[in-house]
C-alpha cells in the first residue's frame, strides 16, 4: 500500500495538472483492500474485479465532491461496499431470484473457482458466512477479515455502533452454529 496521505492526494487531485498522477496513486493505495473487500460480498473473481474497476470510476468522477466531512478511506468503502450490494441486487433481480438463492449460487461458486485457495475449513467457515443475513455478512467480513473499527463501520454502513456490536455478536454465534453442524 502506498504511503501517500489521503490528504496530500486529494489536494493533488484538485489540481488538474495533477489529477491523474493523484488517482493513480489513490487507486495503488486502496485497489487490493477495495477488491478484496469487494470479493468477500460478491465471491466471483470477475464479477469483483468489474465492480472494483466500477468503483474506482465513480470515485475518480466525483472525488471532486468529496467534502472531507469523513475520511477518504471510508467514503471510499462506502462506494465500494454499495456497488458490490447493487450488484447482487441486479442479479437478483435480473433472474428473478430471492436473496437465499443467490447466496446458494455463491456459495456454489466457492467450490468451482481457481480463486479460492483455501483447505476445508476455510471452505466451511465461507459457506457460513454466505448463510448470514447480507448486513450480519457485511459486518462479519469488515470486522473479522479487515479488522475494521465499529466506528468506520459506522460511517461506510450509516448504522449506530451498538447496532454493528450486536450484528457481530450475531453473525459469530450462527458462524459457529453452521460449522459445527457440518
Amino acid at each position: 500500500m502506498s504511503n501517500t496521505d489521503d490528504l496530500e492526494i486529494l489536494k493533488q487531485f484538485r489540481d488538474k495538472n495533477s489529477r491523474n498522477y493523484a488517482f493513480s496513486l489513490l487507486v495503488n493505495k486502496y485497489k487490493q483492500q477495495i477488491y478484496f473487500h469487494i470479493r468477500r460480498i460478491v465471491i466471483n473473481h470477475d464479477d469483483a474485479d468489474d465492480i472494483t474497476q466500477n468503483t474506482f470510476i465513480k470515485i475518480f468522477e466525483n472525488l471532486h465532491k468529496f467534502r472531507e466531512d469523513s475520511k477518504l478511506y471510508t467514503w471510499i468503502y462506502r462506494i465500494a461496499t454499495n456497488e458490490a450490494l447493487g450488484h447482487l441486487k441486479s442479479k437478483r433481480n435480473r433472474f428473478f431470484l430471492p436473496f437465499i438463492d443467490v447466496e446458494s449460487q455463491l456459495s456454489n461458486s466457492l467450490k468451482e473457482t481457481d480463486f479460492f485457495t483455501g483447505d476445508e475449513i476455510q471452505l466451511k467457515l465461507q459457506q457460513a458466512i454466505l448463510k448470514l443475513p447480507e448486513k450480519q455478512r457485511l459486518v462479519f467480513n469488515m470486522r473479522y477479515y479487515e479488522e475494521m473499527k465499529y466506528d468506520q463501520m459506522s460511517e461506510i454502513l450509516g448504522t449506530s455502533v451498538g447496532a454493528l456490536k450486536a450484528s457481530y455478536h450475531i453473525a459469530v454465534k450462527k458462524i459457529e452454529e453452521s460449522v459445527m453442524q457440518n
